[in-house]
């Protein structure tokens, strides 16, 4: 099947899903073996991993995807670009390893972070290197736009960390055993990723010197600058997680770690978006589409916002019932900072789009700005209401922060040439998200109160509580595909979605789904406008 956007799209979200849907299984498993103390350490423990990797591999990331999607003159461009970056990152990897090891040894790491931590660290060495390797591989698959083939490796690396893990925790090894499962887990997928771009790219190249026309400076510098944005954007969901271990408990940092982990699942369809843009939108770069780059863009940001904000809805509405539920009763903490980071991250998700477009641009003084600005408030926020309100204050914090992120990179969009929000169509998805969300409140309210009615317990056999029936699983059931349909209807009716780009997107599909794309144009009256 010839690829296509569409088809780029549906590999990447696709396996955003199943992944997802592996880590909703198995995560409240492990966090259950784990406890909330312990899963605090994890937390914290892979919040350090997380920032010390973006030295490591965020801009052999970045340069690996842009690069290996550009078609140059040089025959042998995609082999020197595998090869360039192939050493690259051994070499950081290697380099981090040996801090990891020294900061233990030294005593630095118990210092730091607190007593007994130095013996995950030891392992979180090995970690940087198999994570390194791992991802090196799936970047360059995605790189060479072979999205069929990058995206099951994502899914298998999800079940072979749950698997390793959740049986090392249950055997009693803790956060150790979970750290194995990293190790284990990365090693497999490394395995498979390589036999799959044995057939793509020379390996040799990672053994010979690229020729002097190769534009050693113009990755090297496109590399170190990727680090420093990649660093300022991740402080924004790491920042609170370090400082809420330094002023709060294990238990705590486990309850808002919880929550992000929900909050997250908002960014399914954008980290999709965002890992198709950066590759295609190279290539239109390379060759000056300005146009189709600002089409893209503002299509892409409000698809983006439409799918976020109906995922936000749903979870706000029965977020009550399923956290106690998914991850049990002892997390019930973690609902208020899950309501307060659902803002930001829809936030967060719209900015997706923008910053991979800007990204692939290459100029890096203006992704800094923009994310250094977000960075610089997402900090101070944290700083001043971490230590009076806790996690309370945390979500709050992060929420401003990642709202602040997509105003401050469309500075930097239509600095750099384009109009990300051009197609926006902030109205008519308002008064779509506004109908719905009261829509599904009212239904979720009249759930309980129908089943706590004394009507509804004639007859029928009682639970634990006294209720016939757990309106909880009655929400599950209803009000998901209640919002589903409503939210659909109304996008077209409203016209923040226009019939003609449903058909559009539909005849991109394989199978029967594009043989009957005119459908819903016809019942809904769609033209080609996009006002």
């Amino acid at each position: 099947m010839k690829r296509t956007l569409i088809t780029a799209f549906l590999s990447i979200a696709g396996a955003n899903v199943a992944g997802t849907f592996v880590g909703a299984l198995m995560t409240p498993v492990l966090v259950r073996i784990l406890g909330p103390s312990q899963y605090g350490t994890y937390a914290t423990v892979m919040s350090v991993f997380a920032i010390l990797m973006i030295a490591v591999s965020s801009g052999v990331d970045s340069g690996t995807r842009k690069y290996l999607a550009e078609d140059r003159e040089d025959p042998d461009w995609h082999d020197n670009v595998f090869g360039f970056y192939f050493r690259l990152a051994t070499a950081f990897a290697l380099a981090a390893s040996a801090l990891l090891l020294a900061a233990a040894q030294t005593g630095l790491i118990d210092a730091t972070l607190g007593e007994d931590y130095a013996q995950f660290f030891f392992l979180l060495a090995v970690v940087t290197i198999m994570a390194q390797f791992r991802e090196y591989t799936r970047r360059s698959l995605l790189g060479l736009k072979l999205e069929h083939l990058s995206e099951p490796l994502f899914v298998a690396q999800k079940v072979f960390f749950f698997v390793f893990a959740i049986s090392f925790a249950y055997l009693g090894y803790g956060v150790s055993g979970v750290l194995m499962g990293h190790i284990l887990g990365d090693a497999l997928v490394t395995v498979i990723g390589f036999i799959g771009l044995s057939r793509h790219v020379s390996f040799s190249a990672i053994f010979e010197r690229p020729p002097e026309s190769f534009p050693r400076r113009e990755l090297l510098s496109f590399n170190n600058l990727s680090i420093v944005y990649i660093f300022l954007l991740t402080s924004l969901y790491h920042v609170d997680i370090l400082m809420l271990q330094a002023y709060t408990t294990e238990a705590q940092v486990g309850y808002y770690k919880a929550a992000l982990v929900l909050a997250e699942f908002l960014w399914l369809a954008p980290k999709a978006v965002q890992s198709v843009m950066i590759q295609s939108a190279s290539e239109l770069w390379h060759r000056d589409r300005i146009e189709r780059i600002t089409s893209l863009a503002s299509k892409a940001t409000r698809y983006t916002l439409l799918l976020t904000a109906l995922l936000a809805i749903g979870i706000a509405v029965l977020a009550t019932k399923f956290v106690p539920r998914y991850y049990g009763a002892a997390f019930e903490p973690t609902i208020t900072p899950l309501l307060l980071l659902l803002p930001g991250t829809v936030g967060f998700a719209v900015a997706r789009p923008i910053l991979s477009v800007s990204h692939a641009r290459g100029d890096m003084r203006i992704m800094i700005l923009a994310t250094g600005g977000t960075a610089v408030m997402n900090l101070l926020l944290n700083v001043a209401l971490i230590p009076r309100f806790g996690i309370e204050g945390a979500a709050i914090a992060t929420s401003l922060g990642y709202l602040s992120l997509p105003m401050f990179h469309l500075w930097g969009a239509r600095t750099i040439g384009y109009n990300p929000l051009g197609d926006i169509r902030p109205i008519r998805i308002s008064t779509t998200v506004a109908i719905t969300g009261a829509v599904l409140l009212g239904l979720a309210l009249g759930i309980d109160a129908l089943i706590q009615s004394p009507l509804a317990t004639v007859g029928l056999p009682l639970t634990e509580t006294g209720l016939p029936i757990d309106a909880a699983l009655i929400a599950f059931v209803v009000v998901p595909p209640t919002g589903l349909i409503v939210y659909g209807v109304l996008t077209l009716v409203t016209r923040a979605i226009d019939p003609s780009e449903v058909t559009q997107i539909l005849r991109g599909l394989p199978g029967p789904l594009g043989r009957h794309a005119s459908t819903i144009q016809r019942l809904f009256g769609g033209t080609d406008e996009t006002g």
